[in-house]
């Protein structure tokens, strides 16, 4: 029986970096990182620190495994986040007094406060980024079904 031999990469490979979505939600994902970058400089964040405070302006008083369910990052990931947070005066952290395993993570006066210039943020990267509200629905609608479907594929695989 023979086995049919493996492409040879080069030119005529049939494997292009421009025909995967996935390199495109990844190239994607750096150029957001580029123009936040400056914008999330100016209020003292980096891009992980800035959703867990848009997170928190959105509901605040959340314990620390709701909001990381809600940021789709795992305790070992938010932790660390959340104690450079409380470091900034932004957050506190405090065990919850009914069930002292559950830490409940607050807005200090300082971190409701940042909302404000936190919320020029979208438009500014809206503006720059040139698309309009409809386009901006519909990606993210399209986005949200891909998420949707690879959730599904992951859970098909365990």
């Amino acid at each position: 029986m023979s086995q049919t031999p493996a492409p040879t990469p080069g030119p005529a490979s049939p494997l292009k970096l421009d025909d995967f979505l996935c390199f495109a939600v990844y190239s994607a994902g750096h150029a957001f990182n580029r123009l936040y970058r400056p914008l999330l400089d100016k209020l003292g964040l980096t891009y992980p620190q800035y959703l867990a405070m848009v997170a928190l302006w959105e509901a605040d008083d959340r314990t620390v495994g709701a909001l990381g369910e809600r940021l789709g990052l795992e305790s070992n990931t938010l932790t660390p986040l959340l104690k450079r947070l409380e470091g900034m005066g932004l957050v506190r952290r405090d065990r919850d007094p009914r069930d002292e395993r559950v830490v409940r993570v607050r807005l200090t006066d300082k971190g409701r406060r940042l909302e404000g210039p936190a919320c020029a943020v979208p438009a500014e990267l809206m503006a720059a980024s040139g698309l309009d509200l409809a386009a901006v629905g519909r990606i993210r609608g399209e986005i949200a079904a891909l998420n949707a479907a690879l959730a599904r594929a992951e859970q098909v695989r365990a």
